[in-house]
């Protein structure tokens, strides 16, 4: 009679809620705790794998990407001469910057020999700075670099 008022009331509870509060978890013997470790273990080791596979698959085949490559260069160099207000001044600033465009320009064609299979130039940059003193040849101090954009070979 204790067994039937208790099912009746377990019911009752059931029916309100809809949840059956007098259950217990029971683990299931078909799926041990030490398989799913091994289970999150492959995961884990898949996951990692598949990128380092992948990538030693592309190499193998000899596949090479083709996105652009960006290449840095730059020069320094001294250029004696006068280096005043006068004409011959002028010409001589004039001379140092197209010694660093000539440099760039001759950047892209020594690439392609190399390692490019194409080249492009991104940017050029120019400074000369005015060199005198008595301990020092008059002159022009002139930096320059250039910014480019390969595709291997």
């Amino acid at each position: 009679m204790k067994r039937k008022a208790d099912l009746r009331r377990r019911s009752f509870v059931n029916l309100q809620s809809g949840v059956d509060r007098t259950s217990r978890i029971v683990p299931n013997p078909e799926i041990s705790v030490p398989s799913f470790r091994k289970l999150i273990l492959a995961s884990v080791t898949l996951l990692l794998a598949a990128p380092a596979l992948a990538q030693t698959v592309g190499q193998a085949s000899g596949q090479r990407q083709e996105s652009p490559v960006p290449i840095q260069a730059t020069f320094n160099f001294f250029v004696a001469g006068p280096s005043g207000e006068g004409e011959e001044a002028q010409k001589l600033r004039d001379k140092a910057r197209r010694i660093v465009y000539e440099m760039a320009a001759r950047e892209c064609d020594l690439l392609r020999e190399v390692l490019a299979k194409d080249c492009r130039m991104v940017s050029v940059s120019s400074n000369v700075g005015r060199q005198y003193g008595q301990q020092q040849p008059e002159g022009y101090t002139v930096n320059g670099s250039v910014s480019l954009q390969i595709t291997l070979k």
